[in-house]
């Protein structure tokens, strides 16, 4: 079964240990080695639990206010949905 996180713009303390709680869940984790300040909040890189950058690759990257889908498998972005730019008349 599918599941969705979004992590937050100008996330906090909370918001973190959620996104922990809901990864832990997974079987992945915030990756302690890599983090990443902005104007919009933190990024935060995740990884599979206990693994290391040579047996997964970099984990997946995510910027505030993007939202995440666990597929039963792995975690990656969510597609976003666009609004279709119509013309004034």
């Amino acid at each position: 079964m599918a599941s969705t996180y979004t992590w937050p713009r100008g996330a906090e303390t909370a918001d973190g240990e959620e996104l922990e709680r809901w990864l832990a869940g997974h079987g992945w984790e915030i990756d302690p080695t890599v983090f990443m300040a902005g104007v919009l909040g933190p990024a935060v890189q995740v990884r599979r639990i206990h693994s290391t950058c040579e047996e997964d690759g970099a984990g997946l990257l995510i910027l505030p206010g993007e939202t995440v889908l666990f597929d039963g498998e792995r975690i990656r972005l969510h597609p976003r949905a666009f609004a279709s730019a119509g013309t004034s008349a």
